[in-house]
């Protein structure tokens, strides 16, 4: 395929691919493909490869869930009409955890000119159909080189420790933006585009172990990520990125979700959405409300010819809004750098 990399894993079954067409349900208000469809069809190809592979050794019958997805770039948006074809390869396992790498290629199949809009990296683990809480052992794979092997250890470590950083920042709280007054909400401010989405989690949303599917969380994620852009610019927004994706507990039918996101920093040409994911076990036993995803969103703004345009600064009020603004503006400019670093490599 195009834009596909060398092949990592010399294992059966590694590598996988699926399309299908985009429909008019599938866009957004820009009239591009919705961000949180592409992720739902990146994680849905993951969790299919992974589950296979995790059960292609095991007596023990399991299914793979979703517990990261590394930053995630938009490079190119996806139209109505076009054919998606996503191709997923897992490229590392260490015990308890497999790494799928997705990327996912859009085709005019009026003209078979194919391009790249998508690159994904996602980790899973393998939970027992018999035993919900019994993380099972991952069959391992074999690799192209020793080189692939070590890089891939690399990544695992590094993913590890993020998660466990990650994991201590998600006790912050986002109320719930429920029947805000905007009209007494200063415009460009945190509480005035501050948006949160209650769902509870149906049968439809949910895996083989009825819990909540990964990809139906990011998209919900999206939605919410990109009413909290559209308010703050008013203006049509694309989905430009999406940071680390953690997932920190499951989320099992019957609970209540809240989404909530709330703007943090704005370049002249973005702006960085933090979005949280709460869960409120409603059923059985009762619970404390506890986050169970987060993740920051980067979008941009673009006018009718799909150019980009500025982005009204945002205004912080209190000294946490400063912190998160210098927060984000810390990890735009990293971002930046890599991004430069990256295109001076490929020169």
């Amino acid at each position: 395929m195009e834009g596909a990399a060398k092949s990592l894993c010399q294992s059966p079954g590694c590598s996988m691919q699926v399309s299908r067409i985009m429909r008019p349900d599938d866009a957004n208000i820009a009239g591009n493909v919705h961000g949180g469809t592409i992720l739902k069809m990146i994680e849905e190809a993951g969790v299919i490869i992974s589950t296979r592979h995790c059960n292609r050794q095991n007596e023990e019958r399991c299914v793979a869930v979703l517990a990261r997805v590394e930053r995630t770039d938009f490079l190119s948006p996806m139209s109505i009409g076009e054919v998606a074809h996503v191709s997923a390869e897992i490229t590392y396992t260490s015990k308890h955890s497999v790494e799928v790498q997705v990327n996912v290629m859009a085709e005019n199949i009026l003209t078979g000119v194919k391009r790249l809009t998508n690159r994904a990296t996602l980790w899973y683990v393998a939970l027992s159909m018999e035993n919900v809480n019994k993380v099972v052992e991952v069959p391992h794979i074999q690799y192209g080189s020793p080189e692939d092997q070590e890089e891939g250890r690399k990544r695992y470590e590094a993913q590890k420790l993020d998660r466990i950083e990650t994991k201590q920042r998600s006790e912050d709280i986002i109320l719930p933006a429920i029947n805000v007054d905007r009209q007494r909400k200063e415009p460009y401010t945190v509480g005035y585009s501050q948006s949160s989405l209650i769902h509870l989690v149906g049968p439809s949303d949910c895996a083989l172990h009825n819990f909540v599917q990964g990809g139906v969380t990011m998209k919900l994620m999206d939605e919410v990520a990109g009413i909290v852009a559209a308010r703050h610019c008013k203006t049509n927004i694309v989905t430009a990125s999406v940071d680390a994706i953690n997932f920190h507990q499951k989320i099992e039918k019957g609970s209540v979700i809240t989404v909530s996101g709330r703007m943090t920093f704005t370049s002249n040409r973005s702006m960085e959405i933090e979005v949280f994911v709460d869960v409120d076990h409603v059923l059985g036993r009762p619970k404390e409300k506890a986050s169970a995803v987060t993740a920051f969103f980067t979008y941009v703004s673009l006018d009718k010819e799909g150019k980009a345009l500025p982005i009204p600064m945002l205004k912080t009020q209190t000294e946490d809004e400063k912190r998160r603004f210098e927060e984000g503006k810390t990890r735009y400019l990293n971002t930046k750098a890599k991004r430069m670093a990256g295109a001076q490599k490929d020169q």
